[in-house]
């Protein structure tokens, strides 16, 4: 659930870290009691929660109403790209005929078109058909495998897989794909959500609001105290959370990707659920966790999957020449170490 913070919680013990830490269903803003013209809503959505707070809400809208057609907004964006629901826009896409041009919405065909995009400039490290993959190594439906996946097995999938066998045109907006490759938009999806129900709130007349949907998130204007939206990245230490220094981002959305909590171990080596798609195997760097801001929540949540792909060099390098905001923990023998690129230390001045 939500917290409110006035201040940095610090370790129990010992210095603070100053590293910087979002985790994946925690968002830490600083707030104050809501007013009645400030709403906090809440409800679960694509396998998660979502919280939102909207300030200086117009006297016209009820509070009944606005959380219908949250609801009824996030239910259509599930409709649009679940995987999990049957009869959905994405897996009756993914059931339909190979090399032909089929028509689909314009939401679901903008963010097929933005992930082919992060897909080009990450050089393959972001893929929504990565799906056989994952299965593959028991991080899908499917349980763990009983033995890991045989090289063959692996060299066979990458056959399969592939953004390159995708292609979107628009007006009329068709995908089409030239091999039978199954999208999964699960690494963007949430982040849609977010800028979803962000606009819906705008065009209710509402100009100061907080979404987050699963440890995703994207702010406007002020929060309840008239002031900057100011979260909390945390970090885990070994008491458990551990909220650094926080950072104004008012007008911004912050996703976080990290290979921190799921993963399981075979024979003394740590399988973490992240799949390199070069390479069809579990990501085996030292990069823990890394977080983007962008203007919009689709295109954070995309980047930040694409850069833990990457590892911190890689990851990092991208960020200086398209000069993204990005915060890297990485693991070191002593803990953790951070890395900004230039486009985020302004963040971090701006908090101290």
């Amino acid at each position: 659930m939500l917290n409110a913070i006035k201040a940095p919680i610090k370790a129990k013990t010992g210095p603070v870290l100053p590293a910087l830490f979002l985790l994946w269903a925690t968002v830490i803003f600083t707030a104050c009691t809501p007013a009645a013209e400030n709403w906090q809503l809440s409800g679960r959505t694509m396998g998660t929660t979502y919280h939102i707070t909207v300030v200086d809400v117009p006297q016209s809208l009820k509070r009944s109403e606005l959380q219908a057609l949250i609801d009824d907004e996030l239910q259509q964006v599930n409709q649009e790209m679940s995987t999990y629901i049957e009869d959905s826009e994405l897996m009756r896409f993914n059931r339909g005929p190979v090399g032909e041009a089929i028509p689909v919405s314009e939401p679901l065909v903008d963010i097929v078109a933005l992930s082919l995009d992060i897909y080009r400039r990450s050089q393959g490290a972001f893929e929504v058909t990565v799906g056989p993959l994952v299965n593959l190594w028991g991080f899908g439906p499917q349980p763990e495998p009983e033995k890991i996946p045989s090289d063959a097995e692996i060299a066979g999938l990458q056959k399969v897989v592939g953004s390159d066998a995708l292609k979107v045109t628009r007006k009329p907006d068709t995908i089409t794909r030239q091999r039978p490759v199954e999208i999964d938009l699960s690494a963007i999806a949430k982040g849609h959500g977010v800028d979803r129900v962000a606009l819906l709130l705008e065009q209710q007349g509402i100009r100061n609001y907080l979404v987050e949907i699963g440890g995703e998130l994207r702010t406007q204007g002020v929060n309840p105290k008239g002031k900057t939206w100011v979260i909390g990245i945390e970090a885990p230490d070994s008491f458990g959370q551990m909220v650094q220094q926080p950072i104004g981002v008012s007008g911004k959305a912050v996703a976080t990707s990290g290979d921190y909590r799921n993963y399981y171990e075979r024979d003394g080596v740590r399988y973490a659920h992240s799949i390199d798609p070069r390479t069809g195997r579990p990501l085996q760097h030292k990069l823990a966790s890394v977080t983007v801001l962008a203007d919009t929540c689709a295109e954070a949540d995309g980047l930040a999957t694409a850069l833990n792909v990457l590892g911190a060099e890689e990851g990092l390098a991208l960020a200086e020449r398209e000069n993204l905001a990005v915060f890297m923990l990485v693991k070191t023998d002593k803990g953790f170490e951070e890395r900004y690129s230039r486009a985020f230390a302004p963040y971090l001045e701006r908090s101290e």
